[in-house]
Protein backbone atom coordinates (compact mmCIF):
# COMPACT_ATOMS: atom_id res chain seq x y z
CA UNK A 1 0.00 0.00 0.00
CA UNK A 2 2.83 2.39 0.90
CA UNK A 3 4.55 1.84 -2.44
CA UNK A 4 1.24 2.54 -4.22
CA UNK A 5 0.84 5.82 -2.34
CA UNK A 6 4.39 6.90 -3.22
CA UNK A 7 3.79 6.05 -6.87
CA UNK A 8 0.57 8.08 -6.89
CA UNK A 9 2.33 10.97 -5.18
CA UNK A 10 5.06 11.18 -7.81
CA UNK A 11 2.52 10.68 -10.60
CA UNK A 12 0.56 13.69 -9.35
CA UNK A 13 3.69 15.84 -9.35
CA UNK A 14 4.51 14.72 -12.89
CA UNK A 15 0.99 15.50 -14.09
CA UNK A 16 1.13 19.05 -12.75
CA UNK A 17 4.52 19.76 -14.36
CA UNK A 18 3.07 20.72 -17.76
CA UNK A 19 4.82 24.02 -18.40
CA UNK A 20 8.40 22.76 -18.16
CA UNK A 21 9.30 24.20 -21.54
CA UNK A 22 6.65 26.85 -22.10
CA UNK A 23 8.54 29.38 -24.29
CA UNK A 24 12.24 30.08 -23.80
CA UNK A 25 13.27 29.65 -20.20
CA UNK A 26 10.21 27.62 -19.25
CA UNK A 27 8.36 30.61 -17.82
CA UNK A 28 10.86 30.94 -14.96
CA UNK A 29 13.27 33.66 -13.80
CA UNK A 30 16.97 33.17 -14.45
CA UNK A 31 20.19 34.97 -15.34
CA UNK A 32 22.02 37.86 -13.69
CA UNK A 33 21.00 41.47 -13.00
CA UNK A 34 24.27 42.42 -11.34
CA UNK A 35 23.77 43.51 -7.74
CA UNK A 36 20.02 43.64 -8.41
CA UNK A 37 19.85 39.91 -8.94
CA UNK A 38 18.47 39.74 -5.41
CA UNK A 39 15.62 42.18 -6.02
CA UNK A 40 12.71 41.85 -8.45
CA UNK A 41 12.48 44.33 -11.32
CA UNK A 42 10.36 47.35 -10.58
CA UNK A 43 6.95 46.45 -11.85
CA UNK A 44 5.79 49.41 -13.94
CA UNK A 45 6.80 52.91 -14.91
CA UNK A 46 3.29 53.78 -16.09
CA UNK A 47 1.68 56.65 -14.12
CA UNK A 48 -1.58 54.67 -14.05
CA UNK A 49 -2.14 54.19 -10.27
CA UNK A 50 -3.89 50.88 -10.86
CA UNK A 51 -0.59 49.45 -12.11
CA UNK A 52 1.65 50.89 -9.42
CA UNK A 53 3.02 48.75 -6.64
CA UNK A 54 4.16 50.03 -3.27
CA UNK A 55 7.92 49.76 -3.01
CA UNK A 56 9.71 48.78 0.21
CA UNK A 57 11.46 51.52 2.12
CA UNK A 58 15.15 51.43 2.93
CA UNK A 59 15.96 48.66 5.41
CA UNK A 60 12.51 47.10 5.19
CA UNK A 61 12.41 43.43 4.25
CA UNK A 62 10.82 42.84 0.82
CA UNK A 63 7.42 41.19 0.71
CA UNK A 64 7.37 37.44 0.71
CA UNK A 65 6.57 35.72 -2.61
CA UNK A 66 2.90 35.30 -3.43
CA UNK A 67 1.42 32.22 -1.82
CA UNK A 68 4.00 32.06 0.97
CA UNK A 69 1.97 32.41 4.17
CA UNK A 70 -1.32 31.19 2.73
CA UNK A 71 0.21 28.15 1.09
CA UNK A 72 2.19 27.36 4.22
CA UNK A 73 -1.11 27.42 6.11
CA UNK A 74 -2.63 24.97 3.65
CA UNK A 75 0.46 22.76 3.88
CA UNK A 76 0.30 22.79 7.68
CA UNK A 77 -3.38 21.86 7.55
CA UNK A 78 -2.72 19.03 5.14
CA UNK A 79 0.12 17.69 7.25
CA UNK A 80 -1.96 17.96 10.43
CA UNK A 81 -4.91 16.27 8.73
CA UNK A 82 -2.66 13.50 7.47
CA UNK A 83 -1.19 12.82 10.90
CA UNK A 84 -4.61 13.05 12.53
CA UNK A 85 -6.14 10.71 9.97
CA UNK A 86 -3.43 8.12 10.48
CA UNK A 87 -3.76 8.40 14.26
CA UNK A 88 -7.53 7.91 14.21
CA UNK A 89 -7.27 5.04 11.75
CA UNK A 90 -4.73 3.36 14.00
CA UNK A 91 -7.16 3.73 16.93
CA UNK A 92 -9.95 2.06 15.05
CA UNK A 93 -11.84 5.14 13.87
CA UNK A 94 -10.81 4.86 10.24
CA UNK A 95 -14.18 4.65 8.54
CA UNK A 96 -13.52 5.24 4.87
CA UNK A 97 -10.00 6.40 5.62
CA UNK A 98 -9.02 3.14 7.22
CA UNK A 99 -9.55 0.79 4.34
CA UNK A 100 -12.97 -0.28 5.76
CA UNK A 101 -11.18 -1.91 8.64
CA UNK A 102 -10.00 0.96 10.75
CA UNK A 103 -6.31 0.18 10.16
CA UNK A 104 -3.69 0.89 7.59
CA UNK A 105 -3.78 3.74 5.08
CA UNK A 106 -7.01 4.35 3.21
CA UNK A 107 -8.57 6.63 0.63
CA UNK A 108 -8.58 9.78 2.77
CA UNK A 109 -4.91 9.41 3.62
CA UNK A 110 -4.09 8.93 -0.07
CA UNK A 111 -5.92 12.17 -0.89
CA UNK A 112 -4.08 13.97 1.88
CA UNK A 113 -0.72 12.68 0.65
CA UNK A 114 -1.55 13.76 -2.90
CA UNK A 115 -2.55 17.19 -1.63
CA UNK A 116 0.66 17.48 0.36
CA UNK A 117 2.62 16.40 -2.70
CA UNK A 118 0.98 19.12 -4.78
CA UNK A 119 1.77 21.67 -2.05
CA UNK A 120 5.44 20.62 -2.10
CA UNK A 121 5.46 20.83 -5.89
CA UNK A 122 4.02 24.38 -5.80
CA UNK A 123 6.62 25.44 -3.25
CA UNK A 124 9.46 24.09 -5.42
CA UNK A 125 7.97 25.68 -8.53
CA UNK A 126 7.60 29.06 -6.84
CA UNK A 127 11.24 28.94 -5.78
CA UNK A 128 12.31 28.12 -9.34
CA UNK A 129 10.16 30.91 -10.71
CA UNK A 130 11.78 33.33 -8.31
CA UNK A 131 15.20 32.48 -9.79
CA UNK A 132 17.90 34.07 -7.72
CA UNK A 133 15.56 36.21 -5.62
CA UNK A 134 16.29 36.18 -1.89
CA UNK A 135 13.71 37.23 0.69
CA UNK A 136 15.43 37.55 4.04
CA UNK A 137 14.92 40.08 6.79
CA UNK A 138 18.60 41.01 6.70
CA UNK A 139 18.30 41.99 3.03
CA UNK A 140 20.03 45.23 2.01
CA UNK A 141 18.48 47.34 -0.76
CA UNK A 142 20.62 47.10 -3.94
CA UNK A 143 20.24 50.88 -4.46
CA UNK A 144 22.50 51.44 -1.49
CA UNK A 145 25.23 49.52 -3.34
CA UNK A 146 24.82 50.81 -6.89
CA UNK A 147 24.45 54.49 -6.05
CA UNK A 148 22.44 55.17 -9.22
CA UNK A 149 18.99 55.24 -7.61
CA UNK A 150 17.68 56.94 -4.50
CA UNK A 151 15.83 55.08 -1.78
CA UNK A 152 12.41 53.75 -2.78
CA UNK A 153 11.00 55.12 0.44
CA UNK A 154 12.30 58.70 0.04
CA UNK A 155 8.96 59.91 -1.31
CA UNK A 156 10.73 62.58 -3.39
CA UNK A 157 11.59 60.40 -6.36
CA UNK A 158 9.54 58.62 -9.00
CA UNK A 159 10.42 55.68 -11.19
CA UNK A 160 10.45 58.05 -14.16
CA UNK A 161 13.08 60.16 -12.38
CA UNK A 162 15.23 57.10 -11.77
CA UNK A 163 14.94 56.00 -15.40
CA UNK A 164 15.84 59.50 -16.60
CA UNK A 165 18.89 59.55 -14.34
CA UNK A 166 19.97 56.12 -15.57
CA UNK A 167 19.63 57.12 -19.22
CA UNK A 168 21.54 60.33 -18.54
CA UNK A 169 24.41 58.27 -17.11
CA UNK A 170 24.33 55.99 -20.16
CA UNK A 171 24.53 59.01 -22.47
CA UNK A 172 27.58 60.32 -20.62
CA UNK A 173 29.53 57.48 -22.24
CA UNK A 174 27.31 56.98 -25.31
CA UNK A 175 25.95 60.30 -26.57
CA UNK A 176 24.02 58.57 -29.39
CA UNK A 177 21.90 56.39 -27.10
CA UNK A 178 18.20 56.69 -27.97
CA UNK A 179 15.36 55.09 -25.99
CA UNK A 180 13.21 54.41 -29.04
CA UNK A 181 16.05 52.76 -30.92
CA UNK A 182 16.94 50.69 -27.90
CA UNK A 183 13.37 49.37 -27.58
CA UNK A 184 13.47 48.39 -31.26
CA UNK A 185 16.78 46.63 -30.68
CA UNK A 186 15.38 44.86 -27.60
CA UNK A 187 12.38 43.65 -29.60
CA UNK A 188 14.70 42.44 -32.38
CA UNK A 189 16.69 40.42 -29.82
CA UNK A 190 13.42 39.11 -28.35
CA UNK A 191 12.29 37.66 -31.69
CA UNK A 192 15.71 36.32 -32.64
CA UNK A 193 16.34 34.41 -29.43
CA UNK A 194 12.77 33.04 -29.38
CA UNK A 195 13.32 31.81 -32.93
CA UNK A 196 16.62 30.17 -31.96
CA UNK A 197 14.87 28.53 -29.01
CA UNK A 198 12.09 27.14 -31.19
CA UNK A 199 14.63 25.86 -33.74
CA UNK A 200 16.71 24.37 -30.88
CA UNK A 201 19.73 26.03 -32.46
CA UNK A 202 21.37 28.59 -30.17
CA UNK A 203 24.73 29.40 -31.88
CA UNK A 204 23.21 31.95 -34.33
CA UNK A 205 22.32 34.19 -31.36
CA UNK A 206 25.36 33.57 -29.15
CA UNK A 207 26.42 37.20 -29.67
CA UNK A 208 23.10 38.37 -28.19
CA UNK A 209 23.43 36.47 -24.90
CA UNK A 210 25.79 36.62 -21.95
CA UNK A 211 27.81 33.49 -21.25
CA UNK A 212 25.57 32.62 -18.30
CA UNK A 213 22.42 32.89 -20.41
CA UNK A 214 23.95 30.79 -23.18
CA UNK A 215 24.71 28.01 -20.73
CA UNK A 216 21.22 27.98 -19.19
CA UNK A 217 19.27 28.12 -22.45
CA UNK A 218 21.52 25.57 -24.15
CA UNK A 219 20.90 23.19 -21.26
CA UNK A 220 17.14 23.51 -21.78
CA UNK A 221 17.55 22.93 -25.52
CA UNK A 222 19.65 19.82 -24.86
CA UNK A 223 16.85 18.48 -22.66
CA UNK A 224 14.29 19.06 -25.42
CA UNK A 225 16.51 17.27 -27.93
CA UNK A 226 17.05 14.38 -25.53
CA UNK A 227 13.32 14.03 -24.96
CA UNK A 228 12.63 14.43 -28.70
CA UNK A 229 10.33 17.38 -28.15
CA UNK A 230 10.09 20.81 -29.76
CA UNK A 231 8.51 23.92 -28.28
CA UNK A 232 6.49 25.76 -30.95
CA UNK A 233 5.92 29.50 -30.62
CA UNK A 234 3.51 30.88 -33.20
CA UNK A 235 1.69 34.15 -33.90
CA UNK A 236 3.86 36.09 -31.47
CA UNK A 237 2.44 39.58 -30.96
CA UNK A 238 4.37 42.03 -28.77
CA UNK A 239 1.78 44.43 -27.39
CA UNK A 240 4.06 46.70 -25.40
CA UNK A 241 7.76 47.34 -24.76
CA UNK A 242 8.52 49.48 -21.74
CA UNK A 243 11.81 50.52 -20.13
CA UNK A 244 11.38 50.05 -16.38
CA UNK A 245 14.93 50.21 -14.96
CA UNK A 246 18.32 51.64 -15.91
CA UNK A 247 21.48 51.68 -13.82
CA UNK A 248 25.25 51.33 -13.96
CA UNK A 249 27.69 49.36 -11.84
CA UNK A 250 31.23 47.99 -12.11
CA UNK A 251 31.72 49.49 -15.56
CA UNK A 252 28.51 47.96 -16.97
CA UNK A 253 25.26 49.47 -18.22
CA UNK A 254 22.08 47.62 -17.25
CA UNK A 255 18.66 48.23 -18.73
CA UNK A 256 15.48 46.26 -17.99
CA UNK A 257 12.54 46.13 -20.40
CA UNK A 258 9.04 44.84 -19.69
CA UNK A 259 7.60 42.88 -22.62
CA UNK A 260 3.85 42.34 -22.81
CA UNK A 261 3.03 39.77 -25.47
CA UNK A 262 0.77 36.93 -26.48
CA UNK A 263 1.39 33.87 -28.61
CA UNK A 264 0.47 30.29 -29.30
CA UNK A 265 2.78 28.19 -27.15
CA UNK A 266 2.81 24.40 -27.31
CA UNK A 267 5.24 21.51 -27.18
CA UNK A 268 5.04 18.72 -29.74
CA UNK A 269 6.53 15.26 -30.09
CA UNK A 270 9.26 15.16 -32.73
CA UNK A 271 8.17 11.86 -34.21
CA UNK A 272 4.40 12.18 -34.30
CA UNK A 273 3.84 15.94 -34.17
CA UNK A 274 1.30 15.33 -31.42
CA UNK A 275 0.83 18.20 -28.97
CA UNK A 276 2.02 17.05 -25.54
CA UNK A 277 1.83 20.41 -23.72
CA UNK A 278 0.03 23.67 -24.40
CA UNK A 279 -2.46 24.43 -27.16
CA UNK A 280 -2.38 25.18 -30.88
CA UNK A 281 -5.54 27.27 -30.63
CA UNK A 282 -5.59 29.04 -27.25
CA UNK A 283 -3.17 32.00 -27.12
CA UNK A 284 -1.16 32.70 -23.98
CA UNK A 285 -0.63 36.21 -22.68
CA UNK A 286 2.50 36.88 -20.63
CA UNK A 287 4.65 39.66 -19.20
CA UNK A 288 8.40 39.24 -18.79
CA UNK A 289 11.23 41.51 -17.71
CA UNK A 290 14.31 41.19 -19.95
CA UNK A 291 17.51 42.73 -18.63
CA UNK A 292 20.27 43.71 -21.05
CA UNK A 293 23.83 44.66 -20.22
CA UNK A 294 27.00 45.91 -21.91
CA UNK A 295 30.30 47.55 -21.01
CA UNK A 296 29.67 51.29 -20.64
CA UNK A 297 29.93 53.14 -23.92
CA UNK A 298 28.71 52.46 -27.44
CA UNK A 299 28.91 48.66 -27.16
CA UNK A 300 26.51 45.86 -28.17
CA UNK A 301 23.78 44.93 -25.69
CA UNK A 302 23.39 41.34 -24.53
CA UNK A 303 20.52 39.62 -22.75
CA UNK A 304 21.60 38.84 -19.19
CA UNK A 305 18.38 37.88 -17.37
CA UNK A 306 14.69 37.07 -17.76
CA UNK A 307 12.31 37.60 -14.85
CA UNK A 308 8.62 36.82 -14.59
CA UNK A 309 6.28 39.64 -13.65
CA UNK A 310 4.48 37.49 -11.07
Amino acid sequence: MLSLIIALLFASITIFEHDAFARMGGGRSFGSRGSRSYSPPRQYSSPDPSRQQAAPSQGQAPAQPAGGGFMRGIGGGLLGGLLGGMLFSSLGFGGMGGGFGGSGVGFVEILLLLGLGYFIFKMVKNRKAAGNLSYQTSYQQPEARTGSFSSYGSGSRTQEDDISDGIRHIREMDSHFDEGQFKEKAMDIFFKVQGAWMNRDLPPVHNLLTDEMKGIVQGDIDTLLRDKKVNRLENIAVRNVEIVETWQETGQDFLTVLFTANLLDYTADDSTGEVVEGSKTDPVKFEEFWTFTRPVGNNPWKLSAINQSK
